[in-house]
C-alpha cells in the first residue's frame, strides 16, 4: 500500500469533484508478480451514503469499468468490510479487484475499494415495473432470489460471513445476463457463537424479528428473513413490512404472522421479557389481518382490540402454491425453523430453473446456477443430494417439504455422487426426460 498515491487536486464532496478525478495506483508486486501502475478515471457518482461514495470509473490502461467505493478510513483500525471482502470468491457475491488508500491536502486516510461494475441494482429494476404498474415476471423472481440463495449459501457455509444488510438496493442485476451478485458489506461480519453483537443493524423492513427485540446473539438466520423479505417485495410488487419505526415494524409483521407465542420469544431472544402484544392469530400465507384502528403505543408496550381487525390477503389467489409455501419457510419467528440458504435453492419454486431446455425470455441462456462444489464440502450430513445437469441425470427424493436438507452439485462431481447413491436404499438414479 506504501506505493499507492493519489495524482490530483484534493478530493471534495459533490460530484462536480469525482467526474473527470483521476487516480492512480501500484497494484502487484506479491509473488513474484510484476508492479504495475494503473489509472482510473472517474466518470459518475453511483452511490452514496454515510459510509462515503460508490462511484463509477474507467481503466485508463484497458478501458475496464469498475466501480470504485471510497470510505474514510480510521488509521486506528483495520477495515472489516475489506478484510471480509479478501476471503469471497463467488460468483453471486460482488468481485473485489484490488484496493489502495488515498489522502487529501488535510491528511484524511480514504480506502478506495476497487470492485466489478454491475450496471443495476434489484431495487432500481423493481421501480422500473413499479413505475409501469407492472409486476416484475415470475421468472425473474425465481432467478434473481435463486442467485440470492446461492450467494448467501456460499457466505454462510464457507465464508462464515453474515451479510446483516441484504436488500434490494443491496444487490447488483446484471440486465443482459441477469446474473445477480449480492454486496456492500460495510455491516457484514463473522459471527462467533457466544459472542454478543449488534441488535440495530439491518434495514428496518429487512430487520428479522429477533433484532427488534434486542437479541445480540443472532445467526446468519437474520440473512434469511431479509432473502424473505426480497422475495415477498418481488412477488408482490412492494414491501411487505414496511414499518415507520421499529415498534411498527413488529406490528406489521404481526399482522402477517400473527402474535409469536412465548416459545417463539423465547427463541429470538431469552432475556425479552416485558412486551405485551396484540392478541392476533396466525393465519394462512393468502390471508393476514389489517388492523383498522389506529395503534396505542406506549414505550414498547402495543395494544391492538382484535374486533377492529379484518382479513385482507397477502398474496393473491393466482399466486403460485410454491412461492407462498417458500415464503412461509423463510419467514418464521423461530431463527432456528427458517430453511438454510442451500434448503432455499432446492426448494420446488425454483424447479422451473433446473429445466433441461431452460432459457431466458429471450431464448438466451441461464447465468451460472449449479455449480455447489465449496458449499458442498462442509455438507457431510446430507443424506439428499439432487444433480442438477441439464439434460443428464437426477437423483430423486420423495417430497421435498419430508427430505432433509440438500446438496445442490454441479454435474462435475456426478461420480462422487453415484457413488453416495450405492451406499443409500433411499436414492435412485433416474433419467431426466
Amino acid at each position: 500500500m506504501a506505493d499507492d498515491k493519489e495524482m490530483s487536486a484534493p478530493v471534495m464532496d459533490g460530484n462536480d469533484a469525482v467526474t473527470g478525478h483521476i487516480i492512480s495506483t501500484t497494484i502487484g508486486g506479491k509473488n513474484g508478480e510484476p508492479k504495475q501502475t494503473v489509472s482510473y478515471m472517474a466518470e459518475r457518482v453511483v452511490g452514496t451514503g454515510s459510509f462515503g461514495i460508490v462511484f463509477q470509473a474507467k481503466c485508463l490502461e484497458n478501458g475496464e469499468t469498475v466501480a470504485i467505493k471510497k470510505v474514510l478510513q480510521d488509521r486506528r483500525y483495520k477495515n472489516r468490510e475489506l478484510q471480509l471482502m479478501r476471503t469471497m470468491d463467488h460468483t453471486n457475491v460482488v468481485c473485489l479487484k484490488h484496493c489502495f488508500y488515498s489522502t487529501t491536502s488535510t491528511n484524511e486516510l480514504f480506502l478506495n475499494l476497487v470492485m466489478e461494475y454491475v450496471p443495476e441494482t434489484m431495487y432500481r429494476v423493481l421501480k422500473h415495473y413499479s413505475n409501469m404498474n407492472q409486476r416484475m415476471p415470475l421468472i425473474y423472481v425465481k432467478l434473481y432470489t435463486y442467485q440470492v440463495f446461492r450467494g448467501l449459501a456460499y457466505m454462510h457455509t464457507v465464508a462464515g460471513v453474515c451479510h446483516r444488510d441484504l436488500k434490494p438496493q443491496n444487490v447488483l442485476v446484471d440486465p443482459l445476463t441477469h446474473q445477480v451478485k449480492i454486496c456492500d458489506f460495510g455491516s457484514a461480519k463473522v459471527l462467533v457463537k457466544g459472542e454478543a453483537n449488534i441488535s440495530y443493524i439491518c434495514s428496518r423492513f429487512y430487520r428479522a424479528p429477533e433484532l427488534i427485540f434486542g437479541a445480540t446473539e443472532y445467526t446468519t438466520s437474520i440473512d434469511i428473513w431479509s432473502a424473505g423479505c426480497v422475495l415477498a417485495e418481488l412477488l408482490l410488487g412492494q414491501p411487505l413490512f414496511p414499518g415507520e419505526n421499529a415498534v411498527d415494524q413488529l406490528v406489521e409483521i404481526i399482522k402477517v404472522l400473527g402474535t409469536p407465542t412465548r416459545e417463539e420469544i423465547r427463541c429470538m431472544n431469552p432475556n425479552y421479557t416485558d412486551f405485551r402484544f396484540p392478541q392476533i392469530k396466525a393465519h394462512p400465507w393468502h390471508k393476514s389481518y389489517l388492523v383498522e384502528q389506529q395503534f396505542v403505543v406506549l414505550l414498547l408496550a402495543v395494544w391492538i382490540p382484535v374486533e377492529f381487525c379484518t382479513e385482507i390477503e397477502v398474496f393473491h389467489k393466482r399466486m403460485p402454491p410454491e412461492a407462498i409455501d417458500l415464503a412461509s419457510r423463510l419467514l418464521q419467528y423461530s431463527p432456528s425453523l427458517r430453511c438454510t440458504a442451500l434448503e432455499a435453492c432446492a426448494h420446488p419454486f425454483f424447479d422451473e430453473l433446473r429445466e433441461p431446455n431452460a432459457r431466458l425470455p429471450n431464448g438466451r441462456p441461464l447465468p451460472p446456477l449449479f455449480n455447489f462444489k465449496q458449499e458442498y464440502a462442509l455438507e457431510n450430513e446430507c443424506e439428499h443430494i439432487l444433480i442438477l445437469e441439464h439434460g443428464c441425470h437426477v437423483i430423486s427424493y420423495a417430497s421435498w417439504r419430508y427430505c432433509r436438507p440438500l446438496v445442490l452439485i454441479h454435474h462435475d462431481d456426478i461420480g462422487l455422487i453415484l457413488d453416495l447413491a450405492k451406499n443409500n436404499g433411499s436414492l435412485t438414479k433416474e433419467r431426466h426426460n
